[in-house]
């Protein structure tokens, strides 16, 4: 098994997810082969809450993290589960055009570009 899947199924065994039981992990890959993982995890306040995929992309960039190829992203559904929109914002802007790779337990996977989930992104270029 690719090691990047194996680090994002793993993330999502630590999930705390005690109101919605929603357990989603996702691990992140820099450039240089480092692996940094993420777990969603839930408040009581729903809006605090957060999901695996920025809890692994601010990991990633607090350790020093800066140029990434790819994430991958593990849910137990038969559909695959990608990013929701704020986790698709917030990759664009600290990772690019990155390959995004989801995952489920049933050993289904599909593989596509960051711009597929998010066209026409908003970012610091219309800032300046």
């Amino acid at each position: 098994m690719d090691r990047l899947i194996a680090a994002a199924l793993e993330a999502r065994e630590r999930a705390w997810a005690p109101f919605s039981c929603f357990c989603v992990g996702a691990a992140i890959e820099e450039e240089d082969g480092r692996v940094f993982a993420g777990c969603n995890v839930e408040s009581a306040s729903y809006g605090l809450t957060m999901c695996a995929e920025r809890v692994a992309a601010f990991r990633a960039v607090a350790e020093g993290g800066r140029r990434f190829r790819r994430i991958v992203v593990a849910a137990d559904t038969e559909r695959l589960t990608p990013p929701c929109g704020a986790c698709r914002q917030v990759l664009w802007e600290l990772c690019g055009d990155v390959e995004v790779v989801l995952v489920n337990l049933r050993g289904s996977q599909e593989s596509m570009r960051l711009s597929t989930l998010l066209p026409r992104p908003f970012d610091a270029k219309f800032l300046a």
